[in-house]
């Protein structure tokens, strides 16, 4: 049997095996690997590329869009270059929470997301950014360019998630918040780790 181009006989490592997206850095895939349901936060399991319960989520919020990585991204030096805070990325794909008007319920889908800006957060003195994107293509939020166009509440929401989601009662926090960026850095950050991704892994 012969198989097209573009069938994939066996299932693709979804951070290896996937495309970055169609027009990066504005237009990428997002794997999802946590909805807006979710109360046990979800991780791809770098050797297998399956989802792998990394824990249940201590706190009562729940992530307020989805959220995933992007393909084929890598933190490490250029991500960390555009961090204030810190030298060097997490050494994990690019995180990307994707906002959506219609409730997505699925984790492991891949998304066409347009990037529109990013939270900068430090975690253990690593770069652990956060991209900010709208669904491609919405019918509510689909003309969206920049996290400026989104309603303050929304983007507080996702400050308010990321600044609580790791707390352990008792221990100090060992994270923060740094800042919200507009989609000129979100781009930036994201070439960055495609960069580091190609010096790490190759093309």
């Amino acid at each position: 049997m012969t198989f097209p181009a573009a069938f994939y006989r066996w299932r693709p490592h979804p951070w290896h095996g996937l495309s970055v997206g169609q027009n990066p850095p504005e237009l990428v895939h997002a794997y999802i690997e946590i909805t807006p349901f979710d109360l046990v936060k979800y991780e791809i399991d770098k050797v297998t590329g399956y989802l792998r319960v990394d824990r249940p989520q201590r706190a009562s919020s729940q992530p307020p869009a989805l959220y995933g990585f992007i393909p084929r991204t890598y933190c490490e030096l250029r991500v960390g270059a555009l961090c204030s805070h810190c030298d060097c990325g997490d050494g994990d794909p690019l995180d990307i929470c994707v906002v959506s008007e219609r409730p997505i319920s699925k984790s492991e889908v891949i998304l066409d997301a347009r990037v529109v800006g990013g939270i900068e957060m430090v975690d253990h003195g690593e770069a652990d950014d956060k991209i900010v994107a709208v669904l491609e293509n919405d019918s509510f939020w689909g003309d969206v360019t920049d996290i400026s166009q989104l309603p303050a509440i929304l983007v507080e929401r996702l400050r308010h998630y990321f600044g609580t989601y790791k707390l352990v009662p008792g221990q100090e926090p060992q994270f923060s918040i740094e800042r919200v960026y507009d989609h000129e850095h979100a781009f930036r950050v994201v070439e960055a780790a495609i960069a580091d991704y190609d010096a790490a892994f190759g093309r």
